[in-house]
């Protein structure tokens, strides 16, 4: 039977590549398939206990079976105006762009005459990392399930702390010293529940939301891995790191 595989940051560039067709034995699953790379590419093997799965835009466990047509992708840890992808409505937001970010926009479409508290949080590109200097920065996601997982998190904020609105939106491509990155809004009547939502939102966002980050220096460049959170998908031992 015939599959999708996506590949994703430092896995894209070990492999080679971000997307193929491939034809597996019946009775295939997610682990199968991993082996099948893993065992042609041994810089693979060590990346396994931090690696996430999923099978059609969602998260599956090591032994889900495969059907025909799958699409299924390989996901490494992630990185702690026109719009390419967006989800929500007058209330809420939740977006993927290109475009520099306007948060004062974004706070704006958001607020209600009932809100006491607008907070903006926003995501900047610095100069340097411990030491070395920043030319600049490049992200990519994997576009349905970063919406899907972003749309998540808003909502069960939004519950959590009562809030009159959230949006999260998210830039893509290519990031110079002093752009935003990623812009958080909350909104609320009082202050208290509007700073601490924009400061979980941005917390899960960097373990929960498949977007990769991949940092430039003036002598190299590295892709930045933090950890999934293990409460994304109950496996067993060994499927995240430690």
């Amino acid at each position: 039977m015939r599959i999708t595989v996506l590949f994703f940051g430092i896995l894209r560039d070990l492999v080679g590549h971000s997307e193929e067709q491939v034809d597996v034995p019946p009775g295939s699953t997610l682990e199968s398939v991993f082996q099948r790379y893993s065992d042609r590419l041994e810089t693979l093997r060590g990346r396994r206990s931090s690696i996430l799965f999923a099978r059609n835009r969602e998260f599956a466990s090591p032994g889900t079976a495969l059907t025909e047509n799958d699409e299924i992708a390989f996901l490494p840890p992630v990185s702690g105006g026109s719009r390419d992808g967006e989800t929500g409505g007058r209330e809420h937001m939740f977006s993927l762009t290109r475009e520099p970010l306007v948060s004062a926009d974004l706070a704006r479409a958001l607020q209600r005459p009932e809100d006491g508290a607008v907070v903006i949080f926003e995501g900047v590109v610095r100069n340097n990392t411990k030491g070395r200097k920043t030319r600049y920065l490049e992200y990519e996601c994997y576009e349905p399930m970063a919406l899907a997982g972003m749309k998540r998190i808003g909502l069960e904020i939004v519950q959590q702390f009562s809030l009159g609105q959230i949006g999260i939106v998210h830039r893509l491509g290519n990031l110079q010293i002093g752009d935003a990155s990623v812009a958080i809004v909350t909104t609320a009547p009082h202050r208290r529940p509007a700073f601490e939502a924009a400061l979980l939102a941005i917390d899960r966002l960097k373990r929960e939301v498949p977007i990769w980050k991949k940092e430039f220096f003036e002598d190299g460049a590295v892709w930045v891995e933090g950890e999934w959170d293990e409460r994304l998908l109950p496996v067993s031992p060994g499927m995240h790191a430690s």
